[in-house]
């Protein structure tokens, strides 16, 4: 779910930022980094997105 996040949220900034919306597509980049590092942490993307 992690790594489907981080890509849904990729895709978004791009066209966030491709509309003028900066601040969205800076959001939505910290969206994607969040979920990348829970994947990474998680090994296989499925990361519920707890920490502890």
């Amino acid at each position: 779910m992690a790594h489907y996040v981080a890509s849904l949220s990729s895709d978004l900034a791009s066209l966030a930022r491709g509309s003028g919306l900066e601040t969205l597509g800076y959001l939505l980049e910290m969206v994607r980094l969040e979920a990348e590092t829970l994947t990474r942490r998680n090994g296989n993307g499925n990361g519920n997105g707890r920490r502890g």
